[in-house]
Formats: structure tokens, sequence, C-alpha cells
């Protein structure tokens, strides 16, 4: 079995539990590690990881939600959420979401939010954990955190964001733009109003070399990025000028509170040795489901 073929959400090797829908993830690989930054200074990573294929879109958050947010701890769920509707009291919140909208970009997540939907994920969602696992939250709704050492799903790194975007290991370059190619038009990306709002994940047929979608467009994402105490968006959104979605452009500084109606996420994931995944399957520890294709 290829290690693309399988999603791994548990990184300490818990059982998921089936109370709740499983959310599964469309992951691309990323290899040909120890490539070179490009003139940006970005985009040199040493090792092969997993990156979304897709942003987070509002019927995978709301999982989350139904699981995690009966009593909107940490604030997980915003009311400006478009798509996303909360119902019953605190204690028994019930999430439903909008079925036009289910397949677009989840927004309005800060930093932390998107931190506790891989926490979930890599704790084995249903009832897991949200506060630790790829980062130790503890209730924290403000302040600088980074990623643990070892953490299996996680928000991208910047390097790890700009190498899925713009680099192509066939001619071993950059891109300047998240498509491929040196130049972009609205026939290939969610930008410059041209769809007035966001559209499904994978809407626009034009990927990166490696094969994600929607990286430059639709959402500016959060990515780990630590600059001045904060982190950093990246790709432009629905409301962009063509020249945001450039390599060489980025919001930095970006308090990781930030909830904005303009931004989501895609999660990262590290690919185990395959020496862990068979020792973990011989234990019984491990769930391994199959991607969607």
């Amino acid at each position: 079995m290829k290690i693309q073929s399988i999603i791994i959400l548990a990184a300490t090797y818990a059982s998921i539990t089936t109370a709740s829908a499983l959310v599964t993830m469309d992951w691309v690989s990323v290899g040909n590690p120890g490539n070179a930054a490009d003139t940006t200074g970005y985009g040199a990573v040493e090792y092969a990881y997993q990156i979304g294929k897709y942003e987070v879109t509002n019927a995978q958050y709301a999982e989350f939600l139904n699981a995690k947010g009966a009593s909107n701890s940490s604030g997980i769920y915003n009311s400006a959420m478009p798509g996303i509707t909360q119902s019953g009291s605190s204690g028994s919140f019930t999430y439903t979401v909008t079925t036009t909208l289910a397949n677009h970009p989840v927004v309005c997540v800060s930093w932390f939010d998107a931190a506790r939907f891989t926490n979930w994920l890599v704790n084995g969602q249903g009832s897991s954990n949200m506060e630790t696992g790829a980062y130790t939250l503890n209730g924290a709704m403000s302040g600088l955190i980074t990623a643990n050492i070892g953490a299996q799903v996680y928000i991208p790194n910047e390097n790890e964001w700009y190498k899925a975007a713009y680099y192509s290991a066939t001619n071993s370059n950059y891109s300047l733009y998240p498509n491929g190619q040196n130049t972009i038009g609205i026939l290939n990306a969610n930008y410059g109003l041209s769809f007035h709002a966001t559209s499904p994940v994978g809407n626009y047929s034009s990927a990166s070399a490696y094969g994600t979608f929607d990286q430059g467009g639709n959402v500016w994402e959060w990515n780990d990025a630590v600059v001045n105490s904060a982190h950093a968006w990246r790709g432009g959104s629905a409301m962009s000028l063509d020249s945001h979605l450039e390599s060489s452009f980025s919001i930095s500084a970006v308090s990781p509170g930030n909830e904005n109606t303009a931004v989501g996420f895609r999660v990262a994931s590290a690919i185990p040795e395959p020496t862990s995944i068979l020792l973990s399957m011989v234990t019984g520890g491990m769930m391994l489901i199959r991607r969607k294709r």
C-alpha cells in the first residue's frame, strides 16, 4: 500500500472515534526534499510532506463544530461564518451547513481555530482533545504558539506552503503564480472580484505543479510563519488583485486571533516512516483510511 494512498490522522496512533461523521482530507504529496529556495528566500524544504489538496471546507469544519462546539468553548464558531448556522443553547449547540456552501472554504477562522482543528484531526476526531496534539494550546486565545516537534497534522509553515504553491520539480524552478505559470487570469483563479465571493474548492482547474488548488485566490490562508510575534497569510482572496497571488506577496504580522471573512486555511501532514506505519498496524493502535480520489 502506498503511503500516498492513505490518510494518517493520529500521530499518537489513537483509534478514531466513530461517534460522528469522519472528516477525510485529500492530500497531495510534496517530495523533492532539499530543493533550493526561491529568489524570495522561501520554498526550501528538506523533507517530504503532504499538504491539503484543497482548503478546509464549511462541511469539514462543521463536523469539527458538531463534535467539539456544544458550548463553543475557545470560540471555535463565529456567527459571521457564511454557510454554517448554530442552533440550540450553550451546552447543546448544533451546527448545520447551507448545502450550496458546503464545499466552499470555511472563513472567519483565527489561527487558533485552525490549530484546534488540526489537534482534533491528529487526536482521532470525535470527542478527541482539541487543546493539545500538534499545538499545546490549553485554552489559549492569544499569544504566539508554534507547532510541537514531531507534529503529524498541522498548519503548514511558510516554506511548505510556498513550495506546494510555486515550485516545480520538473524544472527545479519556481513560478510567479500558484498555477505553475508566470501569468494568471480570472479563468484560472478566483480573484479580482471575478466571482464576487468564495467559490467551491477546486472550482478552477488550474492547479499548482504539485496538484493543489486555490493557493491563489478564493481565500487568504493562514501559515505558521512567525513575524513579530504573529503569523501570516498568503495566496490572496476573491477580492484580491493579481499581485496578491504572486510568490513575492504575503500579509505578515497578523494577530493569530484575527478572524476575517476573506481568510481560511489548509492543513499539512508529515509522512511517517514505513516502519512506523507497519508497527502501528501490528499493535492495532492506529487507523488508516483510504483517501478520497
